[in-house]
């Protein structure tokens, strides 16, 4: 019976430390320190996120084969109700909808959004597909952003937080 050696290998691995290290004098410091103490840097503050400063309420819904779009809260925070007059319409790939006493739409009885078959054709728009909804009740408008306008914009996003990087 033959016995072989094994053999491990360790690497030695560094992690930043948490605390900073100790950091000795600056030269002429003059700031009523003693000199030769040591001194650690201050810990670094985290970038801290930008506060809201719009009142838009968003949703996702699915687009049903008539058309239709569902959502409640969305219909709730603009203050629509069935029957509601609107105008709709495309502008840069994306669905503005805004109240219209004039328009020629309007929403249904429980509250659903139908889209017009032409929209839906020049948004390149198919039953099932998943729409971000993006209300604006302070200035009466629903802009509906289909999944081509999502990924263009994720994918400028997303090339900015991962600096040019390709992720497929």
């Amino acid at each position: 019976m033959r016995r072989s050696a094994v053999v491990i290998a360790v690497v030695e691995v560094t992690v930043a430390p948490l605390i900073p290290p100790l950091m000795p004098p600056e030269q002429g410091e003059g700031n009523g320190r003693r000199p030769g103490v040591l001194r650690r840097p201050p810990l670094p503050l985290p970038d801290l996120p930008i506060p809201r400063a719009g009142s838009s309420v968003y949703g996702l819904a699915a687009i049903d084969v008539s058309g239709r779009i569902a959502d409640r809260m969305i219909v709730r925070a603009l203050g629509w109700g069935g029957g509601t007059r609107l105008h709709i319409y495309e502008s840069a790939g994306l669905i503005v909808v805004r109240l219209d006493p004039q328009g020629v739409f309007t929403l249904t009885g429980q509250g659903h959004l139908h889209l017009p078959a032409a929209v839906r054709k020049w948004c390149g728009l198919k039953p099932g597909d998943r729409l971000l909804l993006a209300a604006d009740p302070d200035g009466g408008v629903l802009v509906v952003h289909p999944p081509a306008a999502l990924d263009a914009v994720v994918a400028q996003i997303h090339a900015a937080a991962l600096g040019g990087e390709q992720h497929e």
